[in-house]
């Protein structure tokens, strides 16, 4: 079984089928435009027409706060591994996010492999939902090609008017699928209702800046030393919400919490952040990265550039969520444009060309 369709008079059913299973976590409205991840018990309560949520599911992968290990100083140094983790049920992923997810299977899978990560992944069901347009002005998934599915996800709901045509993909999907009783079978006109949608969706998505993809590496290896990062520079306040809220930002800090007997305590890893100043200081207080420049200058080659090198593949999504977030107003579709243009890699002026 490759694919089964989910009548929408079956949608309510399939929810609360999976809030029965598992813990059910699902994108939820929060006002002011504002969505998030929380756990959910009914369809009611999820938001399945959302502009990407203020932090991505990679919370739920990489928690902000983690317990590697906990140790008693009592009798010796015993020091016990930690892995904290819950069975979950992530509905409603965009792609952008799946996208994000594949990228931190890729670097923690990396040597030296990180195992709190691999282990609580292998716990999490994924079921994905298939934008058919834009969420809103300040995505760039045109760009990163990241609109249309590409695997990573247990299932896969693709919105075609009376119903869901559902791809399943690994054997927990599958077994969704079969206990909860709420599918039916596809049929031909399914998929050509598939392929018009994807069809349509070639005319929506498009690059949104004036450059070719495939310069985009070499554009930031030879932009190094362009104006655009003084200029962003002398605006960003170095909040860091720019990578707190991306999906492929993953750098950590860990720190011992002791407990007030001074004899027991545990090791955790928290969040950090290349914006941070102190992010790359060394012994004797020098820092590789003082300015907020080079910081900036840092975290886009972290997108564009480094990655390919190293993974062969883009590690900025396209979900929009630091152009949102971001108090300076710095905009990543504007940084490219002005970087392409101080490279040469665009002639004109681009700016209203921005989507």
């Amino acid at each position: 079984m490759e694919y089964a369709v989910l009548p929408k008079s079956g949608y309510d059913k399939f929810i609360s089928f999976l809030a029965k299973q598992k813990k059910l976590v699902a994108p939820v409205y929060k006002g002011n435009n504002h969505y998030a991840f929380e756990p959910v018990t009914n369809a009611e309560q999820i938001s399945l027409s959302y502009i990407p949520t203020i932090l991505p599911p990679k919370k739920y992968f990489m928690p902000q706060y983690e317990t590697l290990v906990e140790y008693d100083t009592h009798e010796g140094q015993n020091m016990q591994a930690v892995v904290e983790l819950e069975d979950l049920i992530l509905f409603g992923v965009h792609t952008c996010d799946i996208a994000g997810i594949q990228c931190l299977n890729m670097v923690f899978i990396d040597r030296p492999r990180d195992l709190n990560y691999l282990i609580r992944k292998n716990h999490i069901i994924i079921i994905g939902f298939e934008c058919n347009n834009y969420c809103d002005s300040d995505a760039s998934c045109g760009l990163m090609d990241t609109y249309n599915p590409n695997g990573g996800y247990d299932l896969f709901l693709t919105d075609l008017g009376d119903y869901f045509l559902v791809h399943i993909s690994t054997h927990a999907g599958e077994e969704l699928v079969v206990k909860s009783k709420a599918f039916e079978d596809v049929k031909p006109n399914h998929f050509e209702d598939l392929k018009a949608l994807r069809k349509k969706k070639e005319g929506i998505f498009k690059p949104e800046v004036p450059v070719n993809r495939d310069d985009i590496p070499k554009m930031f290896e030879e932009g190094f030393d362009c104006e655009v990062w003084e200029e962003i520079g002398n605006r960003c306040l170095s909040c860091a919400n720019c990578t707190n809220v991306c999906p492929t930002c993953y750098c950590f800090d860990v720190k011992d919490i002791p407990n007030l007997d001074l004899k027991t305590g545990k090791r955790i890893r928290i969040w950090d952040s290349c914006q941070n100043e102190p992010f790359a200081k060394v012994a004797g207080g020098e820092s590789f990265r003082e300015k907020r420049k080079d910081r900036k200058r840092h975290r886009f080659n972290r997108k564009f550039n480094y990655p390919v090198k190293r993974y062969s593949r883009f590690f900025c999504t396209g979900c929009g969520r630091c152009t949102r977030v971001c108090m300076a107003e710095i905009n990543l579709k504007e940084t490219i444009v002005a970087l392409a243009e101080q490279t040469g890699y665009i002639k004109k002026s681009a700016k209203q060309e921005v989507k």
